[in-house]
């Protein structure tokens, strides 16, 4: 066992390091078996490699505690009266653990990898040793993709070691074999390159070779700026194709053009596009922000969510003599209450019948004339309505349950939980669970949207709000100086960095000065689409914020529907909101 001192490596958490600067650890076995929880680990050899050099090496023999079948040792070399005096495999471990440094983000290579990590998991198991779970290459998938039936024969190591014409050829050793795998990497690696393939991130996003489309097109990231923004793909007529974000553009835009990007549509997106417009942000909640807007404003083709948030549906309280709850796709300032927006029609369908179960409104969609009676309907019947429409039900009875309702959907929605839940037990009592699980689907799509509302309707109602968080440059690592932001009724009105040693107070100052003007209007969402609230709730709500300024108090209903959060999973719909 030899192994060379080794700077450490930083962890790979975005993945995006250089593949010249990555560790590679590249390990073969040889066992009793194929099995990993009935044959044993009779050999390990590892060798580490970085930028084309060899750092260390680690080979032990290993006693598997098990006969090694004939066949094994004629195969390997490897006899039963080799691996007597060897230690055991739980002895071997932490020291292979300990070299390959896998915790440290070095990358584990093998070839037919789920073989010999499955053999290396079991026995980490086994023996009450954590597995690090390290990004791993398989060097027989990553031939399969790249080299063709054309060139050999097959994929075995000893093949494409001959292809690419390795000095280490492989003996069925586990040193000698591992040494043969680093030849192979190797010379996958290279081919990578001409695929544009360069960092980790793309080595794990490979599926397959780029089109023709996607490597000829490759020469529109070189004038991207490596910083925080928006991107826009666009045609030869100049037409928006598709627009992102991301924390680094030109590694973004450079993926799109490299085996990587393994979406259908994108990868045919590849081949109309003609040029890209870069537009740097200062932070990565602008950018956000940005993203969303001009998504809505171009209706890029290729984007599939958030291009129509104006047709997002909304369940309104109708202001009228006798109110009804409509579903609707546009807020208006007519005094009514809104509840939203919702994902789907159907979502909103299922809390208004939520609504409608807990409070007798009107379901009819007449206007309701008290000297002009009408018969009622089926619903006065069976006592889920007052039917006003005959006259059997006064206006200002009426209002008692549409005053109810608006404070269900704007402040305490206790009563619709109470009726909902009890309906629920009841029903699941019977073994009519069918039936329960159709009220818990109306329960949780209220939940959801009231939720959303009175959360959107908080920060709409502060004129302005001034907030900071540490600065955060590529993939989240901290920079120097803070990220502050303007929020002005709900929307993202200006951003900035402020640099360390600056004036807070002037900074601030500056930033609001210049921030765009916003007015107020109806609705919880009047001067910025839900989804771009949304992405500003998240940053406020995350750790390390502050509030600088702060024109009004910001604060939901005490007796909110986030109070009910666990009766729902109304946070997973919040986040698919901000993502359509």
């Amino acid at each position: 066992m030899a192994e060379q001192h080794t700077p450490v490596q930083g962890t790979l958490d975005d993945l995006g390091t250089p593949l010249s600067e990555c560790t590679f650890v590249v390990v073969d076995l040889e066992t009793t078996g194929t099995r990993a929880d009935a044959s044993g680990i009779t050999e390990i050899g590892a060798v580490k490699v970085r930028g084309g050099e060899v750092l260390g090496e680690f080979s032990t023999l290993v006693n598997p505690g098990l006969p090694i079948p004939p066949f094994i040792t004629l195969l390997t070399g490897i006899t039963q009266a080799m691996v007597a005096p060897a230690p055991a495999v739980e002895s071997v471990i932490p020291g292979f653990l300990e070299f390959a440094g896998l915790e440290r983000g070095s990358l584990l290579v093998a070839h037919n990898a789920p073989f010999d990590v499955g053999f290396l998991k079991a026995a980490c198991a086994a023996h009450g040793y954590d597995w690090p779970a390290p990004q791993v290459v398989d060097t027989v998938a990553l031939a399969r993709r790249l080299v063709t039936r054309e060139e050999v024969p097959n994929h075995k190591l000893g093949t494409l070691a001959g292809y690419f014409g390795v000095a280490d050829q492989p003996t069925h050793r586990a040193l000698d074999d591992a040494r043969a795998t680093v030849g192979v990497l190797h010379g996958l690696l290279e081919r990578l390159g001409a695929f544009g393939v360069e960092t980790a991130q793309e080595l794990r996003g490979f599926r397959s070779a780029p089109t023709a489309a996607q490597r000829t097109k490759r020469r529109i990231a070189d004038d991207v700026p490596a910083a925080p923004g928006v991107y826009v793909f666009t045609d030869a007529k100049g037409d928006a194709l598709y627009v992102g974000k991301s924390t680094d553009l030109r590694r973004r835009v450079r993926s799109y053009f490299t085996g990587s990007e393994k979406r259908g549509r994108i990868r045919e997106m590849a081949a109309l596009v003609e040029g890209v417009t870069p537009i740097v942000c200062e932070t990565g909640l602008e950018a956000e922000v940005r993203e969303l807007r001009m998504i809505a404003e171009r209706k890029p083709p290729y984007n599939r969510r958030s291009r129509n948030p104006e047709r997002a549906p909304w369940l309104k309280l109708t202001a009228e003599d006798f109110p009804r709850l409509s579903i609707v796709r546009t807020v208006r300032d007519d005094g009514a209450p809104y509840l939203g927006p919702f994902r789907s029609a159907r979502e909103a369908e299922l809390a208004r019948e939520a609504l409608h179960e807990a409070f007798p409104l009107r379901q009819c969609t007449r206007r309701i004339t008290p000297a002009k009676p009408t018969a009622a309907c089926v619903l006065a019947e069976l006592g889920r309505c007052g039917a006003p429409c005959s006259g059997a039900e006064t206006a200002a009875d009426y209002a008692v349950h549409a005053a109810a309702a608006q404070g269900a959907m704007t402040a305490d929605p206790a009563p619709v939980v109470e009726r909902i839940t009890a309906h629920i037990r009841e029903l699941s009592e019977q073994l009519r669970y069918e039936e329960a699980a159709g009220h818990r689907d109306r329960l949780a799509a209220f939940l959801t949207a009231s939720a959303r509302s009175q959360r959107l309707t908080a920060l709409s109602a502060i004129p302005e709000l001034v907030a900071a968080a540490p600065a955060r440059g590529p993939a989240g690592a901290a920079r120097p100086g803070w990220d502050v932001h303007v929020v002005r009724y709900g929307r993202l009105a200006n951003s900035g960095v402020m640099a360390p040693g600056t004036d807070p107070a002037e900074f601030v100052a500056a930033l609001s000065g210049t921030a765009e003007s916003v007015f107020p209007g109806p609705g919880p969402a009047p001067c910025a689409s839900a989804w771009e609230m949304e992405c500003v709730l998240r940053w406020l709500e995350a750790p390390g914020v502050r509030l600088a300024e702060s024109a009004e108090g910001w604060t939901c209903p005490v007796n909110g529907a986030e109070k009910y959060r666990h009766l729902t999973d109304w946070e997973r719909g919040v986040s698919a909101l901000a993502h359509r």
